[in-house]
């Protein structure tokens, strides 16, 4: 075999090799999955009555090109003065060896305060106020183009006195090995064409 045709058959095994872990199984090296995702959850009887009001609250998750994680949870100003509120999870992610995805965040939670007579208003709460803090880290595998499953996820408690921005800070939570999946949200101008 002459010395061209050698490197050429040479040529093409590299390419290959380097092309086809670009094409193999879904993960996070390839970047694709940059773009906006939700899960949604039914929440029954939300006011634990028996009443039937039925509510289903998004989790909607951004994960940027820079490697910042926005997440607002649509649930957050639901009855907000009987259960109280949060604010949006912001954090950062990362691609592991293997591929999947770590994302951490951080955010707060809010509870009511005792009620408060002086303003006229028997059992109605006069505001919120800090009740903790919290930081999270999930594990993300990239199952297709259009979908990221949440396979772990532990939490970090802080009181509000301390501080959350400290990763071995507050109190670890218990490992969630739960699948959750989270849904791309594509951009479609089906509704522009429909009739």
């Amino acid at each position: 075999m002459s010395k061209l045709k050698l490197a050429l058959v040479a040529l093409v095994v590299l390419m290959v090799f380097m092309v086809r872990p670009a094409f193999a199984d879904s993960s996070c090296k390839s970047g694709k999955f940059v773009g906006s995702y939700t899960h949604a959850t039914l929440f029954t009887d939300i006011w634990g009555d028996g009443s039937g009001v039925d509510h289903t609250l998004v989790s909607q998750l951004n994960l940027h090109s820079d490697g910042t994680v926005y997440e607002e949870f649509s649930g957050n100003l639901d009855i907000m003065l009987s259960a109280g509120s949060g604010t949006p999870l912001v954090g950062s992610w990362q691609c592991r060896q293997d591929g999947k995805l770590v994302v951490t965040t951080i955010t707060a939670n809010y509870a009511p305060t005792p009620d408060a007579p002086s303003h006229g208003f028997p059992n109605v709460p006069a505001d919120l106020l800090l009740s903790l803090n919290l930081r999270t880290t999930r594990l993300f595998s990239v199952t297709d183009d259009n979908t990221l499953t949440r396979i772990q996820a532990r939490t970090r408690r802080y009181a509000p006195a301390d501080d959350p921005t400290d990763p071995s800070g507050g109190t670890l939570g218990t490992l969630n090995t739960t699948a959750v999946p989270y849904k791309r949200v594509v951009a479609s101008d089906a509704d522009l064409l429909a009739p």
